[in-house]
């Protein structure tokens, strides 16, 4: 049996949980999902990232103590993460005493690339990153990302030296060693890397209290980027347990806006430690609204809660797996996602499963046996390149050439004629291939892919209410 590892971003805890966050977890259960059908073991690691100026300064901001701030709004996450059904198997919170212990013992095991200077430039407090004097003039003094002006700050901090592991890593990324998803931003991150400065990884306490305290130095505390990064292999345990069973990473799923930290300052992190680099880094796209980012000064935010809480969870995995992109932008419209909705989700696949069950039920068809499920070379093909969306797309054309082939075989007049062999032969072999169908669905919509084994599990039971309620 192998053993596989996935991992997903851990969000700040400033805000709630938003569309990005989904595509992060639901990307990395499909994943985990489809390799433990392929008979793997998994593991697949979520959490929060819970230090930081953002934070300290929100919970300042409504009254609170950082830590009933930092409380709250990770119950709000964990709610969320249920209510997705993601498959996970580990938790981890960034204020774990023993995450803050290995994180203190990296930085000891790292300390050959570590040194202390004065930073004068810019600064970004919504990125909390440092940042250099080109980036700052070619984006004109105000960062893309939260339209606010950049700071200059003079600071002493400690910065890890990335120069020591340039080489490394660009024939990391040049080889495949470490693979980057998709293939354009493999690019990208070569040229960041060329451009790539030593990073600052402390802050005074001048202006950070709320951190891991660095080793050896009180009036430091650990930047967001060493602290939340480890969080990858101190939840394995490391560096108190030999992680090699699960470490490298099959694959990590971070946003796009995130992947310069993933592709540079964390595998400089490894090659310090003498760890592996992790086989695959998959950056997913943003999700727009109306063909533009989402923003809340715009108004056009989609709330997955309100998703879920309208349509289903099934519905809500069923657009955003399949409709968007895995790895560009992509538009959702409520009416886009009406449609789907409607004429994918309840017509192709409810109104299948309803009368298939039907028309068997009627005619005292019973499955003596589960037939046995395989995949289809060209899914299979699919899901190990990371190609979801279009995995996605090639099961479903599978379910609707099923509703094809009913109105092509017309089974309810063999029943009619009372041609019961046939009648048998040709609903078993429909039968037969929606499950097999629904097998290779069950990564995507779970919930759904469970209910229609359970109508089709023996004694057929045709649902009690349409899988997919029309709006």
């Amino acid at each position: 049996m192998n053993k596989t590892y996935i991992t997903t971003a851990i969000p700040y805890v400033n805000g709630v949980p938003h569309i990005g966050h989904a595509m992060d977890y639901c990307l990395a259960d499909v994943f985990a999902r489809y390799h433990r059908l392929l008979g793997d073991e998994v593991r697949l690691q979520a959490g929060v990232d819970e230090h930081g100026n953002k934070i300290y300064q929100k919970s300042e901001e409504l009254g609170l103590s950082v830590e009933d701030y930092v409380n709250g709004n990770t119950k709000k996450f964990k709610d969320f993460i249920a209510k997705l059904n993601i498959s996970y198997t580990d938790f981890i919170r960034t204020t774990d005493s023993d995450h803050q212990r290995r994180c203190q013992e990296i930085w000891r095991r790292l300390a050959d690339h570590i040194y202390k200077a004065k930073y004068e430039g810019w600064y970004c407090s919504g990125c909390e990153r440092f940042i250099t004097q080109k980036e700052c003039d070619e984006n004109g003094g105000i960062c893309p990302d939260h339209q606010k002006p950049y700071e200059e700050l003079e600071e002493e901090n400690y910065y890890f030296r990335i120069s020591d592991f340039k080489d490394r890593i660009r024939e990391a990324i040049e080889s495949e060693e470490m693979l980057i998803l998709p293939e354009f931003r493999k690019k990208e991150m070569l040229k960041l890397l060329e451009d790539s400065p030593d990073v600052s990884i402390s802050r005074s306490v001048e202006h950070l209290t709320w951190g891991v305290p660095v080793p050896g130095d009180e009036t430091q505390v650990m930047y967001v980027w060493m602290d939340a990064l480890s969080n990858y292999i101190t939840v394995l345990g490391y560096p108190d347990e030999d992680i090699k069973d699960w470490w490298p990473a099959a694959a990590q799923f971070v946003g796009k806006d995130i992947l310069r930290f993933h592709a540079i300052i964390w595998p400089a992190i490894l090659l310090g430690l003498g760890l592996p680099l992790p086989r695959v880094i998959l950056s997913h796209g943003f999700v727009l609204s109306n063909g533009q980012k989402m923003s809340k000064s715009i108004g056009n935010v989609v709330d997955p809660v309100e998703v879920i809480d309208k349509y289903g969870l099934n519905a809500f995995r069923y657009y955003f797996l399949r409709h968007i992109d895995t790895f560009v932008d992509s538009d959702f419209t409520w009416e886009k996602f009406e449609s789907a909705y409607n004429n994918e989700l309840a017509n192709d696949l409810g109104n299948l499963v309803q009368r298939l069950a039907t028309m068997a039920k009627k005619n005292g068809i019973k499955l003596e046996k589960q037939p046995t499920f395989e995949f289809d070379n060209k899914y299979k093909e699919l899901m190990d390149k990371f190609e979801f969306s279009k995995a996605f797309d090639f099961v479903w054309e599978k379910v609707q050439s099923l509703n094809k082939r009913i109105d092509d075989e017309k089974p309810w007049i063999l029943a009619k004629n009372g041609e019961k062999e046939k009648l048998e032969e040709c609903l078993n072999g429909i039968i037969d291939d929606l499950l097999n169908t629904n097998y290779m669905l069950s990564p995507f919509i779970p919930d759904t892919t469970e209910k229609i084994f359970e109508v089709f599990d023996g004694e057929i039971n045709p649902p009690s209410t349409p899988l997919f309620p029309k709006n």
